[in-house]
């Protein structure tokens, strides 16, 4: 994934303030779309793997009730771990 954060607008002309700041925001929401798919693609792979042991046409109530599961525990680690660290860097701050 690119890391746009230190992107060097004079390279690419002289644009205003607004234009720049617009273009900073275009490029953190495409950043935070990216992270987004990432994060699917993390779901897809971790629970796929544990909740699905044939492949078929339709899910049964096994397989589906998993994958619900699954991808609603790993969003609660992923919440609780970026909850920590913004405590960790408020606490760093104060």
């Amino acid at each position: 994934m690119a890391d746009f954060s230190s992107f060097d607008m004079s390279s690419s002309g002289s644009p205003d303030k607004a234009e720049a700041a617009e273009l900073q925001r275009l490029l953190a929401v495409e950043q935070q779309k990216a992270q987004f798919q990432a994060q699917v693609h993390n779901f897809t792979d971790v629970c796929w793997d544990k909740c699905v042991d044939k492949p078929s046409a339709k899910l049964d109530s096994r397989t589906e009730t998993c994958l619900v599961s699954c991808v609603e525990r790993f969003i609660d680690t992923t919440l609780t771990i970026t909850n920590r660290f913004s405590q960790m860097v408020q606490k760093g701050t104060h």
